[in-house]
């Protein structure tokens, strides 16, 4: 059960991850710094002080930078990759008590993959919004992405399971739309 418990947390940090890249790692950091999480041991790093201090730095120039017209879509190309990165790190070092290749192999496959899925996602919507709107949408978006960071950050840690159905039920919506999207623009919609 405990496998279970902590592969739904590190699944839901990965989602996170594809919102924003450091908010996650912020969260799990201080987490940790505070005794609410226990991290594997050759992650017991991203638990320290500097560590923290590195992940608040890097969480607020992230979010700011989004907010700066056409850099937004700039850096989701550095973004995309960083975030499968982010989130294999994530589920990696939640994985306790586990053989390292079960831990990189969860990792890899279901943390690197909700954290692409979901950025994914951000990237296209984003797109969407710059060419709808000159750009100018692209604030709400932002802000959307960086609470949605957050607030899944924060489930993931206090309700790992609520956090996974509820990671599960939007990429289920998401890929959806994206489906019935391009059905739509095959027949000329």
């Amino acid at each position: 059960m405990e496998l279970l418990l902590s592969l739904a947390v590190g699944i839901a940090l990965s989602a996170a991850c594809g919102f924003r890249v450091f908010v996650p790692l912020l969260v799990l950091s201080g987490a940790a710094l505070s005794g609410h999480v226990h991290l594997a041991e050759s992650f017991s790093w991203v638990g320290t002080w500097p560590a923290f201090a590195t992940f608040a730095a890097a969480t607020l120039l992230e979010i700011g930078a989004y907010y700066v017209p056409w850099i937004d879509n700039a850096l989701d190309s550095i973004a995309t990759p960083a975030a499968v990165v982010a989130g294999i790190i994530v589920t990696a070092s939640v994985l306790t008590d586990v053989s390292p290749h079960l831990r990189w192999t969860l990792a890899l496959i279901a943390g690197g993959g909700a954290a692409g899925l979901v950025q994914g996602v951000t990237v296209g919507t984003r797109h969407t919004s710059s060419l709808a709107t000159g750009g100018m949408g692209n604030p709400f978006v932002s802000s959307f992405e960086a609470v949605g960071a957050l607030a899944t950050s924060v489930v993931a840690l206090a309700w790992p399971i609520l956090a996974l159905v509820v990671v599960a039920i939007i990429a289920a919506l998401l890929v959806r739309r994206s489906v019935r999207k391009r059905q739509l623009q095959k027949i000329g919609l």
